[in-house]
């Protein structure tokens, strides 16, 4: 069995959502978790994967952070986790490719899920995007200053240098649709090289479909294409890495049982 670690359930509509899960099982992706991104769209989510039997999380993505007024205190985070459903809190991190937010309001917003994650126990999913230095920087000093906290690199497109500082730091890191695409040799490399015990797969549906599907709606049965690309690399069979990734996802997302 495999897991989609990070989708977006809630930007299929209602009529569809029951096929596209129900496709996602039949592929052979037995669990999949739906992703915050607003705090008014994370309670509506708890619902939803409620209803659909699917994990989901909670939080404020970066490209949201100045949305919905004040960045939201860590306590407001944490009680937002107060639900069978929710397993982890994001996705949070930093986006500097996009101009939707001041990089100071993303700061301020990536330390308090941060500290909402040290509150709580429960792993945070980490949007990283042109803002490799910035991310292990606040990673490290939060950590040093309000102990350590787990953590994943989602959909990793980043550099060697930041997922070296996450591994270092304990981190996970999740490979999306982007690592079957033709030119992505060096995400390749990298991946070949972070520990068995740290990966996990992803489709960061409905967007960033892999190959064969690429350029077209992305959804949780495509996991089943990147991991085959993230078993080649890793020379495993795909059903060694359906359950390396599996085991991985349980240690990291404890409550997921």
């Amino acid at each position: 069995m495999l897991i989609d670690s990070h989708c977006h359930l809630d930007y299929f509509s209602d009529a569809e959502r029951t096929d596209v899960i129900a496709r996602a099982r039949d592929a052979g992706v037995g669990e999949m978790v739906t992703i915050g991104v607003t705090l008014s769209q994370s309670r509506a989510i708890r619902a939803i994967a409620e209803a659909a039997g699917v994990w989901c999380s909670v939080g404020v993505h970066p490209n949201h952070a100045a949305d919905e007024g004040p960045v939201p205190a860590p306590e407001v985070i944490a009680e937002m986790t107060n639900h069978p459903c929710v397993i982890g809190i994001g996705e949070s991190g930093l986006d500097y490719f996009y101009d939707k937010a001041p990089k100071d309001v993303q700061q301020q917003n990536f330390r308090a899920h941060i500290r909402a994650a040290q509150m709580t126990g429960l792993p945070l999913a980490i949007h990283a995007r042109d803002a490799d230095e910035d991310v292990a920087r606040i990673l490290a000093e939060e950590r040093a200053g309000g102990g350590d906290f787990k953590f994943l690199l989602h959909c990793f497109s980043s550099g060697r240098g930041l997922a070296e500082a996450a591994v270092a730091m304990g981190g996970y890191i999740s490979f999306s649709g982007i690592l079957t695409f033709p030119k992505s040799n060096e995400l390749r490399e990298i991946a070949a090289d972070v520990p068995l015990d740290r990966l996990l797969v992803e489709t960061d549906s409905p967007y960033l479909a892999p190959v064969p599907f690429r350029g077209k709606r992305n959804e949780p049965a495509h996991t089943v294409h990147t991991a085959k690309v993230l078993s080649e690399v890793k020379g495993l069979t795909p059903e060694a890495l359906a359950e390396l990734t599996t085991r991985n996802f349980r240690t990291l997302y404890e409550k997921a049982v």
